[in-house]
């Protein structure tokens, strides 16, 4: 088994931390993980991405010219990452900040309200990443939930009000994309 995804958006949408903490969650998982971010200017806005690779054997090469699964949180993303998706792939798109779908027909694609869910909750939508991380695993169970939400627990332990509204906004996110996941 063996899952490549590719995480994607402009820089301060938290892409890396979702992608750390699927990695995370994946090694305590006992699986092989590969992380790699894409720095540089992209920290100033512009796209930003990174890539995980999770496996049941060591993973050969951390590099993904074409993943599985992409979740893109901005319509450069979508414009950029669509396209490389692997055939039977999937596509998690933010619709809070992205009206449009790829033209790719051989891809399940998958709409969820990053932002606004994360707006429901805290107020803002500084949390759409962990929205978007929820949905994935809810659309492809690639680990069992309880790992991120350990990885949480142990990043947001120190603050109860935080690990509180990403948990709320995590599960709901999973539950969403769970009802989708028959189709995936």
């Amino acid at each position: 088994m063996q899952y490549e995804i590719t995480f994607a958006g402009f820089g301060g949408q938290g892409i890396m931390t979702a992608g750390k903490f699927l990695a995370q969650g994946a090694m305590n998982h006992g699986l092989e993980v590969a992380w790699v971010p894409s720095y540089g200017p992209e920290m100033r806005g512009g796209t930003a991405y990174c890539t995980v690779v999770i496996s049941s054997k060591p993973v050969g090469s951390p590099v993904v010219k074409n993943p599985g699964i992409a979740v893109v949180m901005n319509r450069p993303s979508l414009d950029k990452f669509a396209s490389q998706i692997k055939p039977d792939g999937i596509l998690i798109i933010n619709s809070s900040l992205i009206e449009a779908t790829s033209e790719r027909e051989d891809i399940f694609q998958v709409q969820v309200p990053c932002n606004k869910m994360s707006q429901e909750v805290l107020g803002i939508g500084r949390s759409a990443n962990i929205a978007a991380l929820g949905a994935l695993l809810g659309v492809k169970e690639m680990i069992p939930k309880e790992e991120i939400e350990k990885v949480m627990e142990t990043k947001f332990g120190k603050k109860p009000k935080i690990l509180e509204d990403n948990l709320k906004i995590f599960r709901d996110a999973y539950e969403l994309g769970k009802k989708q996941r028959k189709n995936a």
